[in-house]
């Protein structure tokens, strides 16, 4: 099982990509809501990382997935420019879960 990203910003996956998560840029709501339907339905993705903005796009969808389903399990993160939340970002997140700052 992994991780799997999905993204507005290629900056933010690439720094995933470094730490071993694949995944997407996209930008749209329709593209948000198509490549999140199939990535819902890969046996092998146990989590979706999300960045806050794409959320936003459709949080009704998210919010049914979340409610109604078991896995995987989606969870949003700020991508490299950060959301606003003081402590936040992208380069905590890399340096809580593998132990590599990134500066």
């Amino acid at each position: 099982m992994k991780f799997y990203l999905i993204s507005d910003n290629i900056d933010t996956l690439i720094g995933m990509r470094l730490s071993g998560i694949d995944g997407v840029v996209v930008h749209t709501e329709k593209e948000v809501r198509k490549t999140l339907e199939q990535t819902m339905r890969r046996k092998d993705v146990a989590v979706v990382l999300m960045t806050d903005s794409l959320t936003s796009l459709c949080p009704e969808l998210i919010m049914d997935y979340k409610m109604n389903r078991k896995q995987p399990l989606i969870v949003g993160i700020p991508d490299r420019h950060g959301n606003g939340r003081t402590g936040d970002s992208i380069t905590g997140y890399v340096r809580d879960a593998i132990g590599i700052k990134l500066d």
